[in-house]
């Protein structure tokens, strides 16, 4: 379906170079992988539930 072989893995990283430059590239890479870190992290947590009360408009009415 959707591979990627090593020829298209090297293009794209010889294009990344030529865009970001040299200095760029170690702090591309510690963003994605902080990224990547925080996305398993949100899988793997059960999300919290909304124990917040909600707000209650009757109050505010005028009759």
């Amino acid at each position: 379906m959707f591979g990627l072989g090593l020829p298209e893995i090297i293009l794209i990283l010889v294009i990344v170079l030529i865009v970001f430059g040299v200095g760029k590239l170690p702090e591309i890479g510690s963003g994605l992988g902080k990224a990547i870190r925080g996305f398993k992290k949100g899988l793997s947590e059960p999300s919290e539930p909304d124990v917040a009360p909600k707000k209650d408009n009757s109050d505010n009415k005028k009759t």
